[in-house]
């Protein structure tokens, strides 16, 4: 198919302010079933998963190829509107409307002896997206956010995440639900915690496991702490109490990583 392209000058244009609007208003997105993309690198990893692109804002004077993407809506920009609505300049002058897609607990993928990570009302998107990074890089089979504070299409999420919210399955839900869904997949649920816990490399994580991490702030809730197979901790041997959560998550996926290759 032939892609019809329309050049746009000006930033009052109405397609720039719809864009603008769902970059920065969570209830936009929700409204419209649309979430922004940002970088061919994303948008590739976007594409790859299957969602379906609803619109190309691109600067040709930026963009050198790479996305294959498929579609009739494609707007050709400036320069100077790129850089009006692109968060970075080194984004390789593509950005998309796409699609969103609600992915459940149901969706995820399972095998056998899944690695799965849970995160307990976290809310700033940048520690959610280095999670999923290292969810990525450890081959975790899902992320699971209880209770989310922020929404998963939040574009400084995508950005921090450099895609990986495309290349891990995550599904936002509530925590009795994620309790539930663990508890029937016979998954056994890890809480990382201060109290009553043992080092994390003396727990096994060869068999089906749910890493669980709340906030740096408070923790886990109560819940996740009566709702646990076995407490972990990693050891604190400084002044400080607490880790990033998203150094945490990747210390303990790439403790499971290890024990599995023994």
């Amino acid at each position: 198919m032939d892609i019809k392209e329309t050049y746009i000058s000006s930033t009052q244009n109405p397609k720039i302010k719809h864009l603008q609007l769902l970059q920065q208003k969570s209830s936009e997105r929700r409204k419209r079933g649309l979430f922004v993309v940002e970088g061919r690198r994303e948008l590739q990893h976007c594409i790859n998963a299957g969602f379906q692109i609803e619109t190309i804002f691109k600067c040709s004077e930026l963009y050198n190829g790479g996305v294959s993407f498929k579609g009739d809506k494609t707007f050709e920009v400036s320069r100077e509107i790129y850089e009006k609505i692109a968060y970075r300049g080194s984004t390789e002058g593509i950005i998309a409307e796409v699609i969103s897609q609600r992915i459940t607990l149901q969706d995820i993928p399972l095998v056998d002896n899944p690695l799965i990570v849970v995160l307990e009302s976290v809310e700033k998107p940048g520690n959610l997206g280095a999670v999923l990074r290292s969810a990525d890089a450890a081959g975790a089979n899902a992320v699971i956010i209880c209770d989310p504070l922020t929404d998963l299409y939040n574009p400084n999420l995508i950005r921090s995440s450099i895609g990986a919210i495309f290349t891990v399955p995550c599904v936002a839900c509530e925590t009795a639900e994620c309790i539930k869904f663990l508890n029937q997949k016979g998954i056994k649920i890890l809480t990382a915690q201060l109290q009553d816990s043992s080092i994390y490399y003396d727990t096994d994580m060869r068999g089906g496991t749910a890493i669980v991490m709340g906030t740096e702030a408070t923790g886990l809730s109560d819940v996740w702490r009566q709702a646990a197979d076995k407490h972990i901790r990693i050891p604190m041997l400084g002044n400080l109490d607490s880790l990033n959560v998203s150094v945490s998550a990747a210390i303990l996926l790439y403790e499971a990583v290890r024990q599995r290759q023994l």
